[in-house]
């Protein structure tokens, strides 16, 4: 027995030393780097004695087609999962007495090599993510002896019941289980002991001959497109049954209120299941239940108190987007909760010392974060903690150095007041979100302590003072910063140019000074797409949880999740910024973003902005910019939102597919003319009717209006106003006429 697995021999070039051990019968170099050593198949397959082996992640790649390997009649176990290769090696042909080969996580492309049918005495057979395609050759089907089959995570395309219907011929009495989720499969199911189509697009309804297993103890079925009605029925003979995972299809269960389980599950999760619209009862008779999921399932009902005290296993609880309500006084909870998106009322429950995850959004809880925060026993576990879009009221306590494991901290969309409490950045918060609250003052210089930050929302408030330097110079991981709709003022701290990874900067509607930096040109992640910001988290390993955060793009306020990762975006709108737009700015080719509306920028718009080819949405409006639209702009052929109207730009709008296919009011308030205006063009590129009045060598005509204005001023000013400032007597005389006849009037 040789174990050297994460030795580093990454200098060896020859395992040579290894082929004098004639008694070695396991031998283990996983995660060795044998990239280097050439001679590894021949050396190991030389063992006369060798039973295992096992290469995990040594950077095996292809192996030459020159190498001859002599029979190894000893191996019976094959472990080369987790490396680069792309196609079997073809001396795993010579090994006919292997009972166990392993490869899954290498690049294998193509449909499933028909040869692993020849190996007649394979129990175990792992192919899972990989990129196999085409379908499940039936020479596989000819192995009697198969306990266990993996091809997860491939592109394999074929009806799920050919498969099953295959394997009920050759050896559903051996196979204990199958592993086929997250591949391309269709058709409707049947089933197996350990019964894994999770993440495909099986279709049909639940079939009742899985109620007839009575030995099944791990059901999975979850993400695909299962419809119909499920009875007490199909789960009748189930006794076995410990997990059940079965969320995201479009199921209904019908069940007796009186319906006692015939199974005791440790996990249950039936999220966008119909169950409502009562609680399910028949929840009281699991004794043993650790992971729950009924999320999205319909629930118009209150949580009973039996449920509240049924497990005291429970690790993870789902009960999001249904209708819950009424109050909730304890959490029994060690892990992770999820009552977002109900109607939960009255004050925030008390929660197990133990918690790491708390999710309470979109409810009506109410009162002060007092109590949970600063004398709750889970202060050292909390990591995330989501509050928003709910009723408190109150400043935020000061004591939150005590969450010492804090990561996430949402109290958006609520009613708070105060000052932020310095305590906050004494914790290791990644993400903070404050919007949209009643609170004031400046930001307290603790925050720049938070140097992990990569969220920060403070929009919708009351701050005010200068943008502090420290945001850009200690903050360095920030990826959004959004301080919209605040009283900031001053001007833009040049430090903000050092947030590398910075994708969304909004400081609209603040009353920030001064120019636009030029070294805005230094945002690195707004220039290139060399960063993988990623915004998502593995909540206790049952929920991969998306971050997310509200911008403003495109005239509109949306929640972006998922794909927040893509999105750039620079607001500068509604300030009273001056000077110039910076032709640096021209540098953040990957910006999909940019407002700079309502403003008081001058000069021309610089041609570098029509570099910026992936550009979206663009509005520079309301400004005093001049000169005409750059003929770069014909370049952005991906914008959906454009804006240039009152300004004092002037000539011909540029000709190309999007900036025709705008509105008159994109570009109103100005001097532009041609398509889509209906105003047509000089032959100098002016409007016509601009063209004709101003050019005076068009016969030198005098405008007498613009003349009979200036002589009106001057006679109604000099004649009347004038002599009434000046002159004592008169003006004393003139407000006496006017008081005789107010009360001759009144």
């Amino acid at each position: 027995y040789l174990d050297l697995s994460s030795a580093d021999l990454s200098e060896a070039k020859s395992l040579q030393w290894v082929s004098g051990l004639s008694s070695l019968q396991y031998l283990d170099l996983s995660s060795a780097d044998l990239y280097k050593a050439n001679d590894w198949v021949q050396v190991a397959l030389k063992l006369p004695s060798l039973l295992e082996l096992h290469l995990t992640d040594c950077g095996l790649e292809d192996d030459p087609s020159s190498i001859s390997v002599n029979s190894s009649k000893s191996l019976l176990v094959l472990d080369l999962s987790w490396n680069s290769l792309s196609s079997v090696p073809k001396w795993i042909l010579s090994l006919h007495g292997l009972v166990s080969i392993d490869l899954g996580f290498n690049s294998l492309k193509g449909p499933i090599p028909y040869y692993f049918g020849n190996f007649s005495f394979l129990e175990v057979l792992d192919l899972s993510g990989n990129y196999l395609n085409s379908s499940v050759p039936n020479s596989l089907y000819s192995l009697k002896h198969l306990r266990y089959l993996d091809l997860s995570i491939n592109e394999i395309e074929q009806d799920i019941s050919e498969i099953l219907q295959s394997l009920s011929s050759c050896c559903l009495g051996s196979l204990e289980s199958l592993n086929m989720k997250d591949n391309q499969l269709s058709g409707e199911l049947s089933s197996l002991k350990l019964f894994d189509v999770s993440e495909n697009q099986l279709s049909g309804t639940f079939p009742p001959s899985l109620g007839q297993l009575s030995n099944l103890e791990t059901l999975r079925f979850g993400h695909n497109l299962l419809e119909g009605v499920v009875l007490e029925t199909h789960f009748s003979n189930l006794t076995r049954l410990t997990t059940l995972k079965a969320s995201q299809n479009m199921l209904r269960f019908e069940s007796n209120s009186s319906w006692i389980p015939p199974f005791q599950c440790r996990t249950i999760e039936l999220g966008q299941w119909h169950l409502g619209p009562k609680f399910p009862h028949w929840l009281k008779f699991q004794k043993n239940l650790s992971i729950l999921d009924i999320s999205n399932a319909g629930i118009s009902d209150s949580v009973p108190t039996w449920f509240l005290n049924l497990s005291p296993q429970f690790k993870y609880v789902n009960l999001s987007y249904n209708q819950l309500a009424g109050g909730i006084s304890y959490l029994n909870v060690r892990d992770s909760v999820d009552l977002s998106s109900n109607r939960f009322t009255g004050p925030l429950p008390r929660v197990f010392p133990t918690l790491r995850f708390l999710i309470l959004s979109n409810n009506l809880f109410s009162g002060s974060l007092f109590e949970l925060v600063c004398h709750s026993s889970s202060r050292e576990k909390m990591e995330v903690l989501f509050i928003d879009k709910n009723l408190l009221t109150g400043e935020i306590p000061d004591c939150w150095n005590q969450l010492e494991s804090l990561t996430f901290l949402n109290l958006g969309n609520n009613n708070l007041t105060g000052k932020i409490p310095p305590s906050l950045g004494r914790t290791g918060l990644d993400w903070l979100n404050l919007r949209n609250n009643s609170m004031f003052g400046e930001l307290p210089s603790t925050l720049q302590n938070l140097t992990n930050l990569s969220i920060l929302d403070l929009s919708e408030n009351h701050f005010s003072g200068n943008i502090p330097t420290w945001i850009g110079d200690k903050l360095s991981t920030l990826m959004i910063l959004s301080l919209r709709s605040n009283n900031f003022d001053g001007q833009i701290p040049h430090k903000i140019c050092d947030l590398q990874y910075l994708q969304n900067l909004d400081l609209s509607r603040n009353n920030i000074l001064g120019a636009i930096p030029k070294c805005f040109s230094n945002l690195s992640a707004m220039a290139n797409r060399s960063y993988d910001n990623n915004y998502s988290y593995d909540w206790g390993g049952t929920t991969l949880i998306y971050l997310s955060a509200l911008l403003v793009l495109k005239g509109r306020e949306d929640e972006y999740s998922s794909i927040l990762g893509l999105v750039t975006s620079m607001d500068l709108s509604a300030n009273s910024l001056t000077g110039e737009i910076p032709k640096e700015i021209g540098i953040l080719v990957e910006l999909r973003s940019l407002n700079l509306s309502g403003n008081l920028l001058i000069g021309n718009i610089p041609d570098e902005i029509g570099n910026m080819e992936l550009m979206e949405s663009l509005d520079l409006s309301m400004n005093q910019l001049n000169g005409e639209i750059p003929p770069s702009f014909s370049n952005l052929n991906f914008l959906n939102h454009f804006n240039v109207s009152y300004n004092n730009l002037t000539g011909q709008i540029p000709t190309s597919t999007q900036l025709q296919s705008f509105e008159n009011f994109s570009y109103m308030g100005n001097y532009l003319c041609g398509p889509p205006l209906t105003k047509n063009c000089s032959t100098k590129g002016l409007p016509t009717d601009v063209a004709n009045n101003g050019s005076s060598s068009e016969g030198g005509k005098v405008n007498w209006l613009y003349v009979s204005i200036v002589l009106g001023f001057i006679m109604g000013f000099w004649g009347v106003v004038a002599p009434l400032f000046f002159i004592r007597s008169w003006r004393h005389a003139y407000y006496r006429k006017l008081d005789h006849v107010g009360r001759k009037l009144y």
